[in-house]
């Protein structure tokens, strides 16, 4: 028994000797567990309670000092005798219950959303795909925090050459700590600078399913109920998962209203400064009488108005998602209401001018996953707007619609399937046929099966 304590000891010191440490003595050793991230009235009744070994549930033996140790930092007990060491799984963390996410609320649909539990997100995937197909490769990431990482995947369906890049990208991560989902995405970014972003994320366990259908990949980070999918192209954000649970031709109209808006909220700053200042002359007559008129006494120039505009919308956001969320609505009312119409009659701002940016701030979340992304362009595009004209904000549609062809995700096409067009996939992007018709899955991907919807002939 002296070398059981002598152990415990340097497992102790080797832990700072922190207070949470808890050591029992049983008649034939000592149980240690860490109070809080433990099962203590399992530890009770199995453990410290047992009157003999086969009463106990889960349990293994121990190899050497340093699993001991690892066990414990997991939330489980040991068992320290003087024979042999025994680690049993007693993990009990504290979480929240399944519950519909706050940034997917569907009106038709199911409404369960992950939770920062990776066992729990597991289990609502499992629940749906009852498959022998499924693969989940373990990943353990993080020197201090060792966090659990699992790749999900359809053997059967997705293609094996970027299962085997994805393995390689994150089997290369040498990092202190991962804390959430987001640090994973920038280290398996192709290009880890770009203002897009080339992983998928989603909170829904009913869209991360659909998703692994099409030859996806799913990557599950424990303690965040983000969940990332490769590979990512830009049309996804386009849609919803309220499009796959409502008339087809309805979700078809609302992805061209959600393309318009990104249009709109990108471009609108961009182009009204342009027609004010260098092609006044293609604005109507009338309309151009009534800007001359809100604009002609004004202290700022229009280029300066504008961003000022911008910049005092970004400030009025930014303080409404950070206040309480009663005061967080009293400060949109004031900021909107008061200091818009108050601003416009002390002659700093003029009407056309709030009513622009105010167009473009409410349009800027007809895609709300690209929302960060929209508002850096409108600022790009109204600086050359306001410098260079109409030329300039072409020149810039120019170089996006370059870049966005040159990008990949995982050697997929970033604006598949329309660069390169590939037909078959038209039927779920922008438009939205009916599922019958749905026989096919994204060939863009290039998944193993290609086949989804066994018909006679392809509709």
């Amino acid at each position: 028994m002296k070398d059981v304590k002598q152990k415990v000891n340097k497992i102790k010191k080797l832990l700072n000797n922190n207070s949470d440490i808890v050591v029992c003595e049983t008649q034939d050793g000592i149980v240690m567990y860490i109070d809080g991230i433990s099962d203590t009235k399992e530890i009770d009744l199995n453990i410290l309670g047992a009157d003999n070994e086969s009463n106990i549930a889960e349990k293994q033996l121990a190899k050497n000092l340093s699993e001991l140790i690892d066990a414990l930092l997991h939330g489980k007990a040991i068992k320290l005798t003087t024979s042999k060491d025994i680690i049993y799984n007693t993990t009990k963390y504290d979480m929240r219950s399944v519950s519909e996410p706050p940034t997917s609320v569907v009106i038709k649909g199911p409404r369960e959303g992950f939770t920062e539990n990776i066992k729990v997100n597991l289990c609502l995937i499992r629940k749906r795909l009852i498959t022998k197909n499924l693969v989940i490769q373990d990943f353990v990431i993080g020197r201090e925090t060792k966090t659990c990482v699992k790749v999900l995947y359809l053997k059967n369906i997705a293609n094996k050459t970027i299962a085997k890049e994805l393995e390689k990208k994150l089997s290369s991560i040498d990092i202190d700590g991962i804390i959430d989902s987001y640090y994973i995405m920038q280290f398996i970014s192709s290009r880890p600078y770009s203002l897009f972003k080339q992983v998928g994320q989603s909170e829904k366990p009913d869209i991360i399913c659909a998703k692994l259908l099409e030859g996806r990949f799913a990557i599950i980070v424990d303690g965040s109920p983000i969940v990332l999918t490769v590979p990512f192209l830009l049309a996804e954000d386009l849609q919803s998962s309220n499009d796959y649970y409502s008339n087809h031709l309805r979700s078809s109209l609302v992805r061209i209203i959600r393309l318009i808006g990104a249009f709109t909220a990108t471009l609108v700053p961009g182009i009204y400064l342009s027609l004010l200042l260098y092609h006044y002359e293609i604005v109507p007559l009338k309309f151009l009488v009534t800007i001359i008129n809100t604009t002609q006494n004004l202290p700022l120039s229009p280029f300066l108005e504008i961003m000022f505009i911008i910049l005092l919308f970004e400030i009025l956001f930014e303080a409404s998602i950070r206040m309480p969320k009663y005061l967080g609505i009293a400060i949109s009312i004031v900021g909107a209401l008061i200091l818009g119409d108050t601003a416009v009659k002390a002659g700093l701002v003029s009407p056309p001018g709030v009513m622009v940016v105010a167009i473009s701030a409410i349009t800027i979340y007809s895609v709300p996953d690209e929302s960060e992304i929209v508002s850096i362009l409108r600022l790009i595009f109204t600086f050359l707007g306001g410098v260079l004209g109409l030329q300039g904000v072409l020149c810039g549609l120019i170089v996006l619609v370059s870049y966005l062809c040159n990008h990949t995700s995982f050697g997929v096409p970033y604006l598949a399937p329309y660069s390169p067009f590939i037909l078959s996939d038209q039927k779920d992007f922008l438009f939205k046929a009916n599922i019958v018709n749905l026989s096919a899955r994204p060939l863009g991907l290039n998944p193993k099966n290609k086949r989804r919807l066994n018909n006679e002939k392809d509709n």
